[in-house]
C-alpha cells in the first residue's frame, strides 16, 4: 500500500498544502502578494508553488498539470510571460479559468499536480 504523507497543512482551514501519494504530488492553492499587479501575483504565486515543492524536494520541473484560476481571463498573455521565464520550456498541461475570487484584490492563483518517480 502506497503511503500518503501531507505537509503545509492549516487545521483552521482544514486543507493540506501538498500531498505525496505513490509517485505523484498534489499541490493545493497558491496565491502570491495580491497587492502587486497580475505579472506580480502569477510571479508571487510560482514562487509559493516553489516553496510548497521544495517540501518534498521538487522544484517546477516535476510539474505536469497546472490549474490557473484568473479574474479576468483576458490576461492570459500576461501569465504566459511569467510562465516562459519561470519554466523554461519545460511546460505542464494547463487549464485556465476565469472566477470570481472571495478576496478583493486576487487576480490569480494556481494549483498543481507533480510527478517524481521513486526510482530517482
Amino acid at each position: 500500500m502506497t503511503t500518503i504523507i501531507r505537509k503545509d497543512g492549516v487545521s483552521d482551514w482544514a486543507h493540506s498544502g501538498i500531498i505525496k501519494a505513490g509517485d505523484y504530488y498534489f499541490v493545493g492553492y497558491c496565491s502570491g502578494n495580491d497587492q502587486l499587479d497580475m505579472k506580480g501575483q502569477v510571479a508571487t504565486s510560482l514562487d509559493e508553488l516553489e516553496r510548497k515543492l521544495k517540501l518534498f524536494d521538487l522544484s517546477l520541473e516535476n510539474v505536469v498539470q497546472l490549474n490557473a484560476l484568473l479574474l479576468d481571463i483576458w490576461e492570459i498573455p500576461i501569465m504566459e510571460e511569467v510562465f516562459k521565464s519561470r519554466f523554461l520550456g519545460d511546460y505542464p498541461v494547463r487549464k485556465s479559468i476565469q472566477t470570481n475570487f472571495a478576496h478583493q484584490n486576487l487576480r490569480f492563483q494556481c494549483d498543481a499536480i507533480c510527478y517524481k518517480s521513486s526510482d530517482e
